[in-house]
């Protein structure tokens, strides 16, 4: 697996995520604080043995099986034609290699305010919104949408 200029031999499980998780532990991989940092998050483990394999939930993000970084693109080789993956919990086979990139600015996301999470601190409750964006964003159709 090659995350830009590095990479990352053998991983026997590879996560790619939009941007990377605020925390590089395994088994509380929380959340992405920014949707928009326009970089990859690779998280790959490899395991040798029971005793590593306890690793991530004794020393956590320490744990020598795991491996965190970030890349503009990755792209995962396999000996094999095809591998399994999984898009938004979604199973798939793709052919190899499997190249990630990200489409900065394609998505976005409009949340509450008040959601929960949010810090109360930041929100500004007399900004309304613009209702422009708004039509903007509903009637404009996507170049693949077919629209």
């Amino acid at each position: 697996m090659d995350a830009g200029e590095r990479r990352l031999d053998s991983p026997q499980a590879l996560l790619v995520s939009n941007n990377p998780y605020a925390s590089p532990d395994p088994l509380s991989l929380g959340r992405r604080p920014r949707p928009d940092q326009g970089v990859l998050g690779v998280l790959g483990v490899r395991v040798e043995g029971g005793a590593q394999a306890a690793e991530p939930a004794l020393r956590r993000a320490r744990a020598t099986g795991i491996s965190t970084l970030t890349a503009r693109q990755v792209t995962v080789h396999a000996d094999a034609p095809e591998i399994p993956v999984a898009v938004d919990g979604e199973a798939l086979s793709l052919p190899t290699p499997v190249l990630c990139t990200l489409a900065v600015r394609t998505l976005r996301v409009r949340v509450p305010r008040d959601r929960p999470g949010a810090d109360p601190l930041k929100q500004d409750r007399t900004r309304r919104p613009d209702w422009r964006d708004v039509i903007h964003l509903a009637l404009t159709s996507r170049p693949d949408s077919g629209t």
